[in-house]
């Protein structure tokens, strides 16, 4: 008796594997008379070689997924990282409030002086409440033009923290915005900052939200050129 694969048989083998690879369960009359005939095979034999014949790849996905215990594993650590994430988030907020500002308030300065360069026409700046800063155009010959108008956003003033000292330009500190000369201030068609007698006029604007120093900004302005430069609080000084 010969065995091929998990089949035995008696017998003259060549037809019987024939029929045995081409998956025929029937013998021929000519394998009955030479009495072959087939042993079924083992299932426990089947699956061992088909586990053997496996790859690990093969073995692997047939264990894949998660648990239970693992899945809320997962979850617990994920709540925990954004948890973390919503702490510092609300911690900085403030700060972007700030820095926000900080932009408008600049962005507003440089546009009223290159606005009165590019058009040849003087331009009033005019500080309104706590949080607002215009723009107008002194037409010819007469006449007024609004040209902006901005709104700090989020809360943010003007506002001088108690501790907080100048900048370091030491334009002065008296007040949230301090210019000391007096209004309207004007930038001319040459860039520069004046007051109303026409002198060049330095001056600052602090900003921030009360109670908190640390959300302290200021922006000064260079009277004789019109240069805007903008300041961040740290704690224990300015930065430019």
């Amino acid at each position: 008796m010969k065995r091929v694969g998990d089949a035995a048989f008696i017998g003259p083998p060549d037809r019987a594997i024939d029929r045995f690879h081409r998956g025929s369960p029937f013998l021929l009359g000519s394998e009955k008379k030479a009495g072959l005939h087939f042993c079924n095979p083992s299932p426990v034999k089947v699956q061992e070689k088909v586990l053997k014949r496996s790859t690990p790849v093969d073995r692997l996905l047939q264990h894949a997924g998660f648990s239970l215990v693992e899945a809320n594993l997962v979850i617990l650590i994920i709540c925990v990282i954004a948890g973390i994430a919503l702490l510092n988030v609300t911690g900085v907020m403030p700060g972007i409030r700030a820095n926000t500002a900080l932009s408008q308030t600049v962005a507003q300065l440089r546009s009223g002086r290159e606005s009165a360069m590019a058009q040849r026409r003087n331009i009033q700046l005019t500080f309104l409440g706590n949080n607002q800063i215009q723009l107008v155009r002194l037409d010819m010959p007469t006449g007024t033009t609004v040209l902006s108008t901005v709104t700090l956003e989020n809360d943010i003033e003007f506002l001088l923290s108690d501790g907080v000292p100048d900048t370091p330009d030491s334009f002065g500190n008296a007040a949230a915005v301090d210019f000391g000369g007096s209004a309207p201030l004007t930038f001319l068609s040459d860039g520069t900052l004046v007051d109303a007698q026409g002198n060049p006029l330095n001056g600052s604007v602090f900003l921030g939200l009360a109670n908190n120093p640390e959300t302290a900004r200021a922006v000064t302005i260079l009277g004789a050129t019109g240069r805007v430069r903008g300041y961040k609080w740290t704690g224990s000084s300015w930065v430019h």
